[in-house]
């Protein structure tokens, strides 16, 4: 929501300047993001007047003006058509800068000849779309002034964000009584014109449809002249980001953006018959003000006649009804639609407007006769003509709240003591009447007031939010107990586990495009509404967003890009809490020894991912290795880490090529996934580490070399003698794989080192044999032989 501060002041009798007004609106709940003066920008640009105007000696469409901007006559090259001498415009001098395009105004040859700065268009300074020539001034102008002083341009503008639950705000009038309550200044009386009918209304306007439009009110003007609106409204409406139409369009709108009320104007030669409101039937179609045509369901209201559709009703106008510069009759609409309705149609169409914005939130149902009188007042000042009577079809909502308050809620929800009178104040100053039994009656355009806690909100924010006095938190006495859940306690972990480890936090969006959902198997759940397409379906998996802010990276120069992310990825039965890993580029610098950099490949997404997972508490000796890691990863470079043989805890591996191209990315890209949801919860631990209580006898290692199938994972084989003896062995490694000389054709070689911790004496010979039969044991079951 913009406006200016002169348009505000119409509403608030206030000598505020416009850094008073942005405090007290931050202050009161209604956040100002951010503040503007045209005139700051356009404070180079002055009053000139061309003295004289030749052809240019060497191009046909330029000509060399002698132009004097009150300090002499400067010579300047200039484009336009209009351009010709006694014609006063204005002049951007050298150094200033062209708020369109940026560009800064020097001392140039321009084929050949000098020019001493620039006569600027419309366009160019931002003040309207017309680029056909440069602007064209009264006689009178005075010459030498700042063109922004001249024009009435030092009007600051201020603009406001409005939450969804404040629709009263959607008008510069809302605001303002919101102002006045804080005490800003004083709300002026609103002025409702009262117009006398000169006939009566020639069309007949009913509802058919009292569910999505319960009161259509309307009346006919004739005679009407649809120019250019005046310079004051164009002005405000180009301060608000609109852009100007016409005298009747800009009528609308400007009553839409000063009272939140919008309303359409039909040319009344383009209709037939009766005017109404009625539902959609399924596939009707209407060409909509955008030049789009849309296809309805009978789930939608619109606004039609005995021919077809106008008007998707509350949303956007019809583009064959609509007023243009041949219009002398109009027949002015407005109406109260079901806020529930506009929404859902809105959505299903994915069509957004400004009057969507404000009907979707509920606009004031009381203000339809007054917003009729006053439209028809601006419309008869401005473009003439006379109007008809009213005609009101249906009835609005117009049954007004009433909430039993208690004064003292005010402290104990809001946190701040406000006297009982100075609350009634209040509450009165923002339309709400108070009984003496405070019984509080709401206005009726306030329809997010739904109980007490409502009230007290209103309190304390005209108070002032900062007011609230900050108090802590109770606390026991006593040693504090943790108060993250395990999951929460994983998450800390794994998140200072792998920064610790050099990688990277990135914070990804929960939504992809579907493209890239499509290459981890696509997502389950589709947004109806989204933002953009970029951002319509939520992730099946983190790699997506890794991989996409890899490939940002890489584009600008990383050579190596170690990013991590922890979030949730969504499924078709819930949400999961999952790290993702992305490795790719060079893992270490070119060195002297080999004079290449090494590259990532599956085995440095294996040992983050152990680390990790230790960190988290996992015992990950024995984790086994498994395949299955996804279509999206390499079938021959990617494993999974279980605990057993169905609990999957990550997956790891270099990306399918295919993935990898689907992401833009060349080379080996290396990628992991930890679902930290699937890590068992321990049960009973404790707050404090465990006592570290070293072994009182040293360790003895023996070493065993195997000849197996070559096709046996050799973490099958460390994983059976590990398991053989858990009372005695406490570590298996393997350290050597050889096949060749020595080694039958279909078998390799695979030598293990088994740690043995003695507990409280050391082995005997005989020991040391039993454990050593029982690890050959346990390796034939794999289909392992000793190696003689």
């Amino acid at each position: 929501m913009k406006f200016s501060l002169s348009w505000l002041k119409s509403h608030l009798d206030t000598d505020a300047d416009i850094h008073a007004v942005s405090d007290c609106l931050n202050r009161i709940g209604l956040e100002v993001e951010g503040i503007e003066n045209p005139a700051e920008k356009l404070s180079a640009f002055r009053i000139a007047k061309v003295l004289s105007a030749a052809p240019h000696p060497q191009a046909d469409k330029l000509q060399v003006l002698s132009v004097d901007a009150g300090s002499g006559p400067m010579q300047v090259v200039c484009g336009a058509p209009n351009a010709r001498a006694g014609l006063v415009g204005v002049f951007g001098m050298p150094g200033a800068v062209v708020p369109a395009n940026g560009m800064v105004l020097k001392v140039a040859a321009i084929r050949g000849v000098e020019s001493n700065g620039m006569m600027c268009s419309v366009a160019e300074l931002e003040l309207g779309d017309d680029h056909d020539g440069i602007i064209e001034l009264p006689a009178d102008a005075p010459v030498g002034q700042v063109y922004a002083d001249w024009a009435g341009l030092d009007d600051p503008v201020i603009e406001v964000s409005v939450t969804p639950n404040r629709q009263d705000c959607m008008g510069v009038r809302g605001i303002a009584r919101d102002l006045a309550a804080a005490g800003l200044g004083t709300l002026k009386p609103l002025e409702v014109p009262s117009i006398t009918p000169a006939f009566a209304c020639p069309t007949e306007i009913r509802t058919d449809d009292a569910e999505g439009c319960p009161a259509f009110y309307g009346r006919v003007i004739k005679g009407v002249r649809n120019g250019a609106s005046p310079d004051w409204m164009q002005a405000r409406l180009k301060f608000a980001g609109q852009r100007p139409i016409s005298a009747l369009v800009d009528i609308t709108n400007y009553v839409m953006l000063d009272h939140g009320r919008p309303s359409h104007a039909y040319d009344l030669a383009k209709l037939t018959g009766a005017v109404f409101a009625r539902r959609a039937q399924d596939g009707e179609t209407v060409t909509a003000l955008n030049g789009k045509d849309y296809v309805l369901n009978a789930e939608m209201t619109v606004i039609a006649d005995e021919a077809g559709v106008h008007d998707i009703a509350g949303i956007m106008g019809g583009e064959h009804s609509g007023c243009s510069e041949t219009t002398t009759d109009m027949l002015l609409e407005v109406a109260y639609f079901t806020p529930e309705r506009i929404a859902k149609t809105g959505q299903a169409l994915a069509l957004t407007s400004d009057a969507r914005s404000r009907f979707e939130r509920g606009v004031d149902p009381a203000f339809l006769d007054d917003a009729v009188e006053i439209i028809t007042r601006l419309v008869l000042d401005i473009c003439g003509g006379e109007a008809s009577d009213i005609v009101r079809a249906g009835q609005p909502p117009v049954d007004r709240k009433t909430l039993a308050y208690d004064t003292s809620r005010c402290a104990t929800l809001g946190g701040i003591d406000v006297p009982a009178e100075q609350q009634k104040a209040i509450l009165e100053s923002l339309g709400f009447e108070v009984a003496a039994d405070w019984t509080v009656t709401v206005p009726t355009w306030r329809r997010d007031i739904d109980g007490p806690a409502d009230l007290v909100e209103e309190v304390v924010r005209i108070v002032g939010l900062d007011n609230i006095v900050s108090v802590p938190l109770p606390r026991a006495d006593g040693v504090a107990k943790p108060t993250a859940t395990a999951q929460q306690g994983i998450e800390r972990k794994v998140r200072r586990a792998a920064a610790a480890r050099g990688l990277n936090e990135a914070i990804n969006w929960s939504f992809l495009p579907e493209k890239e959902a499509a290459a981890f198997g696509g997502g389950t759940w589709s947004l109806a509404n989204p933002i953009s397409e970029d951002m319509k379906v939520m992730r099946p998996s983190l790699l997506p967003g890794l991989l996409s802010a890899t490939r940002r990276n890489m584009d600008r120069g990383a050579s190596s890009v170690r990013l991590f992310e922890i979030g949730r990825r969504y499924l078709s039965d819930s949400e999961r809490l999952t790290a993702g890993i992305v490795l790719a580029g060079d893992k270490s610098q070119r060195s002297w020894a080999s004079g290449k950099a090494a590259k990532f490949d599956a085995y440095d997404a294996k040992a983050e991912v152990i680390a990790l997972l230790a960190a988290a508490g996992v015992a990950t000796d024995g984790l086994m290795v498994m395949g299955e890691a996804g279509d999206h990863y390499h079938p021959g470079q990617s494993a999974t880490l279980r605990m057993g043989p169905k609990n999957i805890l990550a997956a790891f591996g270099a990306l399918h090529p295919a993935t990898a191209k689907a992401f833009d990315l060349d080379g080996t890209v290396i990628a992991a996934e930890i679902f930290l949801d699937a890590i068992p919860a321990k049960k009973g631990a404790g707050f404090m580490r465990p006592a570290y209580s070293p072994p009182a006898l040293q360790a003895v290692t023996r070493d065993f070399a195997f000849l197996v199938p070559e096709q046996l994972a050799a973490g099958d084989l460390v994983r059976a003698v590990k398991g053989c003896d858990k009372e005695n062995i406490v570590a298996v490694r393997l350290f050597d794989r050889f096949a060749g000389q020595g080694v039958p054709e279909g078998q390799v070689s695979l030598a293990i080192e088994v740690t043995l911790q003695p507990d409280e004496k050391s082995y005997t010979d005989e020991d040391l044999k039993a454990i050593s039969d029982r690890v050959v044991a346990a390796a034939a079951k794999q289909g392992a032989s000793l190696r003689g």
